[in-house]
């Protein structure tokens, strides 16, 4: 087969464009194979050429200049590279254009990117299926809120990643402010109970369907808990890679991080978070674009596992190409 040529997407209109920007880099960086970058701006106009790469070096793309869809020779690219995080990239929205292109594209597709990025209806999948979760309530916009337990838990917007718009609630004064904080950013909630005590793990999965899982790691930090500026300044988190954990846990982390992947039809990748407290595990979420910025743990537990970025990269077209 020929060398295929891909089109890497990244930026987007989600709270998460510039770690998008930050997580292209790298992947461009590192791809084996003859790649263009095109930048999804926040306004949702698109730039491309030399565009997409000054709004790369800038980490920032407010404004595009080409509408959608845009002037791009589709048949140019084999393979499309969606490093879109968040809503309109990880939610099922750009795969479902692709779908319609007839154009192979790394990752989940429609329904898994969608179930995976509602942390309320993954949660209700993966706890049907028997996979550990911790207790969780979701509430749309406008309704009353109901918690049943007790301080402190978190509020999360039910569909967005790195971190934004959650807010720790210690006391019940503070969850009208939390709410308000979430439904910024989505018109779902979920209010998680905060467990006392979590190591916080994380495995990568590579694979269609039936996935591989590398090494686990785990994530320590001072913060209140894992917040966007720990995740993404430098110096904040410390990652051990091979987290510090005995045999029977670590597989245990794998062998639900598979079923998980398989339960939800995942195909590619994805960075599968768990809880550990007291020796219990819990799946927090599935990350279906998960980062590739100099801090992410995705590449470097591959890495850690023989499969070093180029190759992490190869494997990921070769297996859209499939």
């Amino acid at each position: 087969m020929a060398e295929p040529t891909v089109l890497l997407l990244a930026g987007g209109k989600s709270p998460e464009h510039e770690v998008s920007l930050l997580s292209a880099e790298g992947v461009l960086r590192h791809m084996p194979f003859p790649t263009d970058l095109a930048v999804i701006a926040k306004d949702g106009r698109w730039l491309l050429g030399k565009e997409a790469e000054a709004a790369l070096a800038a980490k920032v793309a407010p404004e595009g200049r080409h509408p959608f869809p845009p002037p791009l020779d589709w048949d140019r690219y084999q393979v499309v590279f969606p490093l879109l995080h968040g809503p309109y990239g990880e939610d099922g929205t750009v795969q479902g254009f692709l779908e319609l292109l007839g154009k192979p594209y790394v990752g989940a597709g429609v329904a898994a990117s969608a179930l995976c990025m509602d942390k309320d209806l993954s949660k209700r999948v993966l706890a049907q299926a028997g996979i550990p979760v911790v207790p969780w309530v979701a509430l749309y916009r406008g309704e009353r809120p109901f918690v049943p337990f007790e301080p402190p838990f978190f509020v999360k917007p039910a569909n967005t990643g790195s971190s934004i718009g959650i807010t720790r609630v210690e006391d019940y004064a503070h969850l009208e402010e939390a709410l308000a904080e979430a439904f910024r950013h989505d018109v779902k909630a979920v209010l998680e109970k905060a467990l006392p005590g979590v190591r916080e793990l994380e495995v990568g999965v590579l694979g269609n369907i039936w996935g591989e899982a590398s090494p686990v790691g785990e994530v320590r930090y001072q913060a209140l808990f894992y917040d966007y500026e720990t995740k993404y300044t430098p110096g904040r988190a410390e990652l051990l890679i091979p987290a510090p954990l005995d045999p029977g846990t670590q597989e245990t982390v794998q062998e639900l991080a598979l079923k998980a992947y398989r339960l939800l039809g995942i195909r590619g990748m994805a960075r599968v978070d768990f809880f550990l407290v007291e020796g219990e595990v819990y799946l927090n979420e599935v990350n279906t674009i998960p980062g590739f910025t100099p801090t992410s743990m995705y590449p470097r537990l591959f890495e850690a596992g023989g499969v070093p970025y180029p190759e992490l990269l190869r494997r990921l077209v070769e297996l859209a190409l499939g």
